[in-house]
């Protein structure tokens, strides 16, 4: 029994050694191309109600209550959900605008976990017709909590919904 206890501490002991030197913090960015001007994909980007024809999570729960507040479009505006277990709680608001160019947003969620990560979309003109969006999380996981960024793959998990995003996002305004 005391062999056993000590095999379970000394596992323990290692993992948090290996959390003081694991990364703390993730990216995820992806990006498309939608073949329309700069100035149109921007206007609909910055309508964060706009994300429900588009993103992946409302469309994983099309019951989630949504709330907002403010002026869409404008810096102070949030989105607020509360949907299922794979949806959770939290709000999203938009911080920053740099017209026609970056929108800066701080999506916070409140469950299964909380946790506060800022997001960013860009527009880049290609040509006249051709637009080039980029979406970009980053986040930070404290001790001892960013071990699991060794067994979880950020960049495959939401990478995926951010490619599935862009692209739904592309289909309805190259409509």
């Amino acid at each position: 029994m005391k062999k056993v206890l000590y095999i379970l501490l000394g596992i323990v002991a290692l993992l948090l050694i290996i959390a003081l030197v694991a990364p703390k913090d993730y990216t995820v960015e992806r990006s498309v191309t939608i073949n329309k001007p700069k100035t149109e994909v921007f206007n609909y980007l910055k309508l964060l109600k706009n994300q429900d024809n588009w993103s992946v999570w409302a469309k994983i729960d099309p019951a989630m209550k949504k709330t907002y507040s403010g002026t869409d479009g404008t810096v102070g505006f949030i989105s607020a959900w509360e949907g299922n277990d794979d949806v959770g709680k939290g709000e999203q608001e938009i911080k920053k605008i740099t017209e026609g160019e970056r929108i800066d947003f701080e999506l916070r969620f409140i469950k299964p976990f909380e946790a506060t990560s800022p997001v960013f979309m860009t527009t880049q003109s290609i040509s006249d017709n051709q637009t080039k969006v980029t979406w970009s999380m980053s986040g930070n996981m404290p001790y001892p909590m960013n071990l699991m960024l060794l067994f979880m793959n950020m960049e495959k998990q939401i990478g995926g919904d951010f490619e599935t995003g862009l692209n739904n996002l592309k289909g309805i305004l190259e409509k």
